[in-house]
């Protein structure tokens, strides 16, 4: 069986303790503290996933690069060219307990768009395991990603649910649209 190799850069975004570090250990560790602990500048951590080719050439090996940032608007500001360099997609993440994390999205998008250009992004509306808590629910989700034509899932970190099907979705799209791109350059 043929198995082809990619490497690929994901960024997290969002604003300070939506659960953005919470859920890279879930995925890479399937493992949940929930001590606080802020990120402190950037935090990058590696998984491989495997999946099948996109156009059915057997199976694609992805090895994720996942970035961490630190969620306060200043350093975004300071340090986004580096971060977001080569970033091939985005999880863009917001806490239901608070709807203001969902409407500061755009500018945590817009700031790598403004890096990358247009690159995928998976919407991930985290901590579901207080949707009794919630702010908001799927009607303003799908309000809020309508201008990026992108999927989103609720998550928690905490429970796991939905977490490795968010990093998963992302990584199928960005690996379809690389491949496209590069058969369209031959």
């Amino acid at each position: 069986m043929d198995v082809r190799r990619m490497k690929m850069k994901i960024c997290l975004v969002g604003e300070a303790a939506v659960g953005k570090t919470s859920l890279i250990r879930r995925f890479v560790l399937d493992d949940f503290d929930d001590k606080y602990i802020q990120t402190l500048g950037t935090k990058v951590s590696k998984k491989e996933l495997s999946m099948s080719h996109p156009y059915g050439e057997g199976e694609l090996k992805v090895d994720m690069t996942i970035w961490d940032i630190m969620g306060q608007k200043g350093f975004r500001e300071l340090l986004k060219e580096a971060y977001f360099y080569g970033a091939k997609g985005i999880i863009a993440v917001c806490d239901v307990t608070r709807k203001s994390t969902l409407d500061d999205l755009d500018d945590w998008i817009e700031g790598v768009y403004s890096v990358t250009g247009k690159v995928p992004i998976q919407f991930l509306a985290n901590k579901w395991d207080l949707r009794g808590k919630a702010e908001f629910a799927e009607a303003e989700m799908h309000q809020a990603i309508r201008a990026y034509d992108s999927p989103f899932s609720f998550t928690s970190a905490k429970t796991g649910e939905n977490v490795e099907a968010g990093f998963q979705s992302l990584a199928e799209r960005v690996a379809k649209e690389r491949l496209a791109k590069s058969v369209h350059e031959e």
